[in-house]
């Protein structure tokens, strides 16, 4: 990675001791209590007076060459920071440690995962990764803590997540003003066969960015609304097989009918990109059988009549418009 290391000396050595300690109280809040040995040569300790720290429990260790300064307890964030330490000036946290400190979703890996240009040797700990081709983009600072940049993030979750777990990933990304679809983009072109590539590439050809998250109450307004006016109740979430090798997922399906409601959401289908997906799934789902409607997320929480009667005419095998008699029909 061709950048300047995040751990660099903090100008020439301090000379007076007072302001030498000083200055390593202060990098040692803001590295959540931690201080990796080459930090305090630069700041002007001496190697023996880093072994006598240690021996007067002012230092503690964490990994080879990290300490904790003044306690060994360290929050999460302290033993992320550490674990960035430990593997280099060059490193990253990354992969669903990263996304964790990122907020794009949480995490229960009991290893910290650290990418670094150069392969390391396993850490207790730490589960290391190596790549070779990142660039100064790629990194990000997030409380003080290197971490990957959403774009790499993404491409990491790729690699170790099943699908649906990288969907809800992209939908965090984006409902977060995280997802960057350019820069994913020259990140996909850059790391050619790279583990992770295809299946990003799939779920940014196929999965609506930015709905999960929202959908679970999309889905209760809907059902409330096909009971109160006695529509039969949809399979929700369902992938159909459009022609072979060609699958998407629909929001709302009725079997007997072969009927299909997509829901839009105002954030999520204005780009063109997303146009001319929403487009080509239709295309794909009338060839195959299906009646497709649509109705904005707004039509559905605010004027749920209108998508009712829309529904009971579309199942009646009618033109699906509102009626006279549908209108005081579902005004009961």
């Amino acid at each position: 990675m061709q950048t300047e290391p995040y751990v660099v000396g903090r100008g020439d050595p301090i000379r007076q001791p007072r302001l030498r300690w000083e200055a390593l109280a202060e990098l040692a809040a803001e590295h959540h209590g931690v201080v990796a040995r080459r930090e305090l040569l630069a700041l002007g300790f001496t190697s023996d007076e880093v072994q006598g720290m240690l021996g007067a429990f002012r230092l503690h260790p964490v990994h080879r060459g990290v300490y904790a300064v003044g306690h060994r307890r360290l929050a999460a964030h302290g033993r992320w920071m550490a674990a960035v330490l430990a593997c280099g000036p060059y490193a990253l946290l990354s992969h669903r440690t990263g996304a964790a400190l990122a907020s794009i979703r949480r995490t229960s890996q009991s290893r910290i995962e650290v990418t670094a240009p150069t392969q390391r040797r396993a850490v207790a700990a730490i589960r290391p990764y190596s790549c070779s081709w990142l660039r100064p983009h790629d990194r990000r600072v997030i409380e003080a803590i290197p971490c990957a940049s959403p774009a790499l993030l993404l491409l990491q979750l790729a690699a170790v997540l099943p699908r649906r777990e990288l969907e809800r990933a992209c939908d965090e990304a984006e409902v977060q003003q995280l997802f960057d679809l350019l820069a994913i983009e020259e990140l996909l072109g850059r790391a050619g066969a790279c583990r992770g590539t295809a299946r990003l590439r799939a779920v940014l050809g196929e999965h609506a960015i930015g709905t999960t998250l929202t959908r679970p109450g999309v889905e209760e307004l809907a059902l409330r609304l096909c009971d109160s006016v006695d529509i039969p109740r949809p399979v929700v979430n369902m992938r159909l097989t459009c022609r072979p090798g060609v699958a998407w997922e629909v929001d709302f399906l009725w079997r007997a009918q072969r009927l299909v409601l997509e829901t839009d959401g105002e954030r999520f289908h204005h780009t063109r990109r997303q146009i001319e997906r929403d487009r080509r799934k239709e295309s794909d789902l009338v060839r195959a059988g299906y009646r497709v409607l649509r109705a904005t997320w707004l039509q559905i929480e605010r004027d749920p009549r209108s998508v009712a009667l829309m529904l009971r005419a579309a199942m009646a095998g009618a033109d699906p418009h509102p009626m006279p008699r549908l209108l005081a029909d579902c005004g009961r």
